[in-house]
């Protein structure tokens, strides 16, 4: 027998800083500005950079990023630093047209070469990028097409997020353009060949915004095996964004989450709306926040398993208080989340005490596989899990395939020594069985 569990949440708690390592958290002792990137004259140009907007990759003792303004053109930089504070250095100041214009996504790095997108430029609307870690070599490794009418083309528009690279592939979102004017998920070698549009986001428009498979993603890609994850923040059933997931050879795709309908007066739901950032997956449960939604419309933090089941709202941001711009945990939280341990922590724009937004932990019990005890009996099977994670319901299935049906088992079950405990037949050659929420 298998079985398949999900993890259950405890209360978010608020950290003033905070500093991981693999192995757990250390104490955050002394906050120091590396660089302040230097003023910048009309227009807007500058030496080093302005306005980074995205986060920074570490190699070695080296510290790799984008700014989204400044540099010779005014239109962005790659930048590196020591960790130390010391040897800043502008590796390529983006020149527009052909390089591309507005880097808001970071970079990756493999070898000596740094792979980025641009939003915009490109003699179109947006580009793929390399540049080597010295300066060297910059090289537009894909234009985002001009699109007539404005908002279709064949490959997408405003590349908004970074890119991810397995092997000699980098995968990535645009934001709008495709075959609908929807946005796009593409694919494109390090070399700049083999460019491929692997999926269209289908049409959205003000008076229908919605759709069966979501629309405008704004955030990057994870990959498991052969399948890309990622959301959307507009599209879907209710027009108000997905999670889903597509093979890397543009097949397979399929919606595994639209978000709710926003109820009463028009602001809030049980889940969440307008994801902007993207997912982490642990075992078979990607994680993710949603920007607005939720009980007080001020997001939530969320979970989904990869096969679309078990969609569940691990919390709910709470409603703003005084003049309408503090609460005790924050709100809208627009950036992703790592996990360790059995903690995720993440960002909120806004909310917090101040109103300025809060950085929060928010711990997830653990549930492990062995608290669904399977135990042959005769001719029936025993089934028994702790009722200390109520809210479970037991599920089985014969098979494991993409074709599973997953029905839940009935009667329901009984409570003896705090235990649930349900007695099944044996019927068939296999049965699975898990709990699901």
């Amino acid at each position: 027998m298998k079985t398949h569990t999900k993890n259950l949440f405890l209360q978010p708690v608020l950290i003033a800083a905070l500093a991981l390592m693999l192995a757990g958290r250390m104490t955050a002792q002394t906050f120091t500005t590396l660089p302040s990137f230097t003023p910048t004259t009309p227009p807007s140009t500058g030496s080093d950079g302005g306005a980074p907007w995205a986060g920074l990759i570490l190699s070695g003792n080296t510290l790799y990023g984008t700014a989204r303004e400044g540099g010779s053109w005014g239109l962005g930089t790659v930048f590196a630093i020591n960790t130390d504070s010391t040897g800043f250095r502008n590796i390529h100041s983006i020149a527009g047209h052909s390089g591309g214009e507005y880097p808001y996504a970071g970079v990756i790095l493999s070898g000596n070469t740094l792979y980025g997108a641009a939003y915009v430029g490109g003699l179109g609307l947006g580009t793929v990028f390399a540049v080597n870690t010295d300066g060297t070599g910059f090289t537009n490794l894909h234009a985002f097409t001009n699109p007539y009418p404005y908002t279709t083309n064949s490959d997408g528009t405003h590349p908004h997020a970074g890119l991810i690279l397995s092997g000699n592939t980098l995968y990535g979102t645009a934001y709008g353009g495709g075959s609908s004017g929807g946005g796009t998920v593409f694919a494109v070698n390090t070399d700049g060949t083999g460019f491929t549009n692997l999926h269209s986001f289908t049409a959205v428009t003000l008076s229908a915004p919605t759709n069966s498979d979501g629309a405008m993603p704004m955030a990057g890609l994870i990959l498991s095996g052969n399948t890309l994850y990622g959301t959307a923040v507009a599209g879907g059933s209710s027009g108000l964004g997905t999670v889903f997931a597509v093979n890397t050879d543009g097949t397979g795709f399929r919606t595994l989450h639209s978000f709710t309908a926003l109820l009463g007066p028009g602001v809030t739901n049980s889940d969440g709306v307008s994801p902007h950032a993207g997912l982490i997956l642990s075992g078979n449960t990607l994680y993710g926040t949603a920007y607005g939604g939720g009980s007080s419309d001020l997001g939530t933090v969320f979970a989904v398993n990869t096969d679309g089941t078990g969609f569940t709202t691990l919390y709910n941001f709470t409603a703003l208080l005084g003049p309408g711009v503090t609460n005790s945990d924050g709100a809208y939280p627009s950036a992703g989340l790592i996990l360790t341990g059995n903690t995720l922590y993440g960002t909120a724009e806004h909310g917090g005490s101040s109103g300025y937004g809060t950085v929060f932990s928010l711990s997830l019990g653990s549930v492990s596989a062995s608290q669904l005890t399977i135990i042959p009996s005769k001719a029936n099977v025993i089934l028994t899990w702790p009722t200390n994670i109520a809210g479970f319901t037991l599920q089985s299935t014969t098979n494991l395939g993409s074709s599973a049906v997953w029905t839940t088992n009935s009667p329901a079950p009984v409570i003896v020594n705090d235990q649930y405990v349900m007695t099944n037949p044996i019927s068939g050659g296999q049965q699975f069985y898990r709990l699901s929420q």
